[in-house]
């Protein structure tokens, strides 16, 4: 609080502080050494301009009349900050409230005035040098003497921390108000501090007011009835506790009052005789009087003696009574100074809520910069421990790359090396066969006997022949090289090396995403998984992949890339147990993976008609577990479960049967035609049967026609194997001939075709029977 309790000017704790008309408040006496006199030039300038520069409309004596003329008439405007003479000027001439407004809010007029600083100043206003006082003068004279030559000339003062300038009027300094409020607070903090200026020691102890010592022995007991403070050696001699005394309460004796600065001596006398003078406060007091023990309460500036009883709303002040009998304020709308008192306290209470909250709010702003603080420190310290890993990563790796390629090249030259060995020895064979040769030959040449040479001579010739034949093309020529054929590329990976740096990026890759196991599930061949990302994550999401296994431990695949967080997979295995797991992807990157979860499918398959995928003509109930037709023709419908692995077992019960039609039951591709009876095409394996007997068919083909049939109240059950690829009928639990199809390999689904006599009804969820009848023999 202390800075709010310091002068702008002087840097000290406010003195006599006033208000000026900006609302800022500055000491008295430094008030004094900020009020510039208008320079000689600008007493010709034009009157607009006089305005606008905060000047009076007449210079020095002149405008005396002017006031005195404004003041007796009413509308003369010298509110809440003190008046300008330019405003009263000004408000002469029109309405008194449209002039007293302009006072005071606006800049065009002598009230307030936009003024550039003076660099000659620390604090950018113009000091006035202080009038020399004259031989023999108190400093109250001299003071008296600086406001008597301010208010005899057009004077200004600029606001050190705002910078607007206001006029002076004829009253110079006295014209501001006085900020008592201020004072006190001033005070209050300095009794507050033990540092209240003219203070003395033995003030600060009560004494004894009955001592006759030299001085006075301080007082040790009060007594509350006689109101007397007495030292030890008085309270036993004047106030005995006995006779009438015995009664008394006697108690400590209170903290003393803050003592008051010491108005008396030299100055204060001065000032005192200056009378008018000298610059009094509001309150009539001398200049120099900075306070008492008592509360001295603000008058009004008009009418030096009078109290503020009333509050104008307009002028937004308040003021005293003969301000509304005979002042400017006559007309103006006013209310009571308590009831607008307790209203602005209370606005003020509201709005230092409102500061309050921002106060919370930056202690915990404070305290978050601290713990970024901490968190810098700590990830500084753990980026250069991962830098340092990274970097020996890239040499541990770089380095067991080096050692492979030299593994290559050792490698290649050994096998080189191998190749020309077994080629030079090779060729240094038949080399020194071929020499051996050619000396045999040259010796049999030379001899003489014709007989003996031609007994030898087809046989040598088929050999030197032979032995040049061996010499083929491509006999004579390395077979490999002396140069490798490995070239290592280094350079990309010397640029990339002189490109490492720091990614410098708007946010990060993804953090792990946290499966929300409480909404992950799974219903027959199908999985349900959820995920989300953790709290307080400040990096961007573009998308998330998810990624499931085989069913059988194998290599994960993608199953899903997307934004959403919540993905449904069908056409899983049954009975089979899936591994899946989901990462996060953003422009920087893809984020780590998430724990992987794992699901189980369902042992057997649960299941119904698919509505979807069943011929118009189709009708189903029951919750589509019943399918009838509304044609004569034969129409097709499917299962809403697709099998590709796994054993898999399910009834049809015969609900309705008239005149002999013949359904069908069996397994179907997805793209069958479903507009003639099952089986008929190369995309359905199924059984057809009447009331006497039944065929197995696909593509047409009718086989192995089986006695037996339905009638109403018939099960028929249908055995899909694709551990063993096979399929099998049953009906009312006896295998219905021979296994029905092999080789059966692919993705199938539940099918039925049947017409309007016939009604069916689908149970699912079956386990695989293991008492099923044995099959009967078919008839072809």
């Amino acid at each position: 609080m202390e800075e709010e309790l310091k002068c702008p000017v002087c840097g000290s704790l406010f003195r006599e502080p006033i208000i000026l008309p900006c609302s800022h408040n500055v000491c008295l006496p430094c008030a004094r050494t900020i009020a510039v006199q208008t320079p000689d030039g600008e007493q010709h300038l034009p009157q607009p301009l006089l305005l606008s520069r905060g000047s009076g409309l007449q210079a020095g004596a002149a405008a005396t009349p002017t006031l005195e003329h404004d003041a007796a008439a009413g509308p003369a405007c010298s509110g809440a900050g003190g008046s300008a003479a330019g405003g009263l000027g000004g408000g002469a001439g029109g309405g008194g409230d449209h002039a007293d407004k302009l006072s005071l809010y606006s800049e065009t007029d002598s009230g307030y005035g936009s003024y550039t600083p003076s660099l000659k100043s620390p604090n950018g206003v113009r000091v006035l040098p202080m009038v020399p006082a004259p031989p023999g003068s108190s400093a109250a004279a001299a003071r008296g003497a600086a406001c008597s030559s301010l208010s005899s000339s057009s004077s200004s003062i600029t606001c050190p921390q705002c910078h607007r300038s206001a006029s002076l009027d004829h009253r110079g300094l006295r014209g501001f108000q006085r900020n008592r409020l201020l004072e006190a607070i001033v005070q209050r903090y300095q009794q507050g501090r033990g540092a209240v200026p003219g203070a003395s020691a033995a003030a600060a102890v009560a004494i004894c007011q009955l001592c006759d010592r030299t001085p006075p022995e301080p007082a040790a007991t009060l007594c509350e009835q006689c109101d007397v403070l007495y030292c030890a050696a008085c309270q036993l001699k004047c106030h005995p506790s006995r006779g009438p005394f015995a009664k008394h309460r006697l108690v400590q004796p209170p903290p003393p009052p803050a003592p008051a600065e010491a108005a008396s001596g030299p100055t204060g006398a001065a000032q005192g005789a200056s009378g008018g003078s000298g610059c009094k406060s509001p309150g009539g007091a001398g200049a120099g009087a900075t306070g008492s023990t008592a509360r001295k309460f603000p008058t009004c500036p008009e009418h030096e003696m009078e109290n503020y009883s009333m509050y104008c709303v307009s002028c937004r002040t308040p003021v005293c009574y003969l301000c509304l009998e005979e002042g400017r304020h006559a007309k103006h709308e006013v209310k009571p100074l308590g009831a607008m008192w307790k209203q602005h306290k209370a606005q003020l209470s509201q709005a230092l809520n409102g500061v309050s909250d921002k106060a919370k709010e930056a202690k915990e702003f404070l305290v978050q910069l601290k713990n970024i603080l901490q968190q810098i420190q700590e990830n500084g310290l753990d980026y250069e421990a991962c830098l340092v890993a990274q970097c020996d990563a890239l040499v541990d790796a770089l380095t067991r790359q080096k050692a492979k390629l030299l593994t290559k090249v050792t490698k290649e030259r050994e096998h080189k090396l191998k190749v020309v060995w077994d080629q030079i020895n090779h060729c240094t064979l038949k080399l020194r066969q071929s020499t051996g040769l050619m000396e045999y030959c040259l010796e049999v040449i030379k001899e003489n006997d014709p007989s003996g040479f031609l007994q030898i001579s087809d046989a040598l010739i088929k050999r030197v022949q032979v032995s040049q034949e061996q010499w083929v093309k491509g006999a004579l020529e390395p077979k490999v090289s002396a140069e490798f054929d490995l070239t290592l590329d280094s350079e990309p990976l010397l640029q990339a090396i002189h490109q490492l740096d720091f990614i410098q990026m708007k946010c990060r890759v993804p953090p792990v995403p946290l499966l929300q196991l409480e909404k992950c599930c799974t219903r027959n061949n199908s999985v349900t998984l959820a995920w989300r990302m953790p709290p307080f994550t400040h990096s961007p999401v573009d998308g998330y992949i998810l990624e499931l296994d085989d069913g059988a431990g194998g290599q994960f695949r993608e199953v899903y890339v997307g934004k959403e967080t919540l993905c449904t997979i069908d056409g899983l295995h049954f009975n089979s147990t899936y591994n899946a797991r989901v990462k996060a992807f953003n422009s920087s990157g893809v984020g780590p993976y998430s724990k992987t979860v794992v699901l189980q499918t369902s042992d057997v398959a649960w299941f119904t008609f698919d509505p979807n995928s069943g011929h118009r003509d189709i009708i189903l109930s029951n919750d589509n577990q019943t399918a009838t037709c509304s044609s004569y023709d034969d129409r097709v419908v499917l299962g809403t479960a697709a099998f590709s692995k796994g054993v898999h077992y399910w009834e049809l019960h015969v609900d309705r049967y008239d005149n002999h039609p013949d359904p069908a039951f069996g397994v179907a591709r997805a793209s069958v035609v479903k507009d003639m009876m099952l089986g008929k095409d190369d995309k359905a394996w199924a059984m057809y049967v009447d009331n006497n007997r039944s065929w197995f068919m696909h593509c047409n083909s009718h086989t192995n026609r089986t006695e037996g049939g339905v009638c109403k109240g018939a099960t028929v059950g249908v055995l899909l194997d694709l551990n063993k690829h096979t399929l099998t009928f049953f009906i009312n639990g006896q295998q219905q001939g021979p296994t029905a199809f092999s080789h059966v390999d692919g993705v199938f689904m539940p099918a039925l075709s049947l017409n309007r006599n016939v009604q069916v009804t689908l149970h699912t969820g079956l386990e695989v029977p293991t008492n099923l009848g044995r099959p009967k023999l078919s008839g072809n």
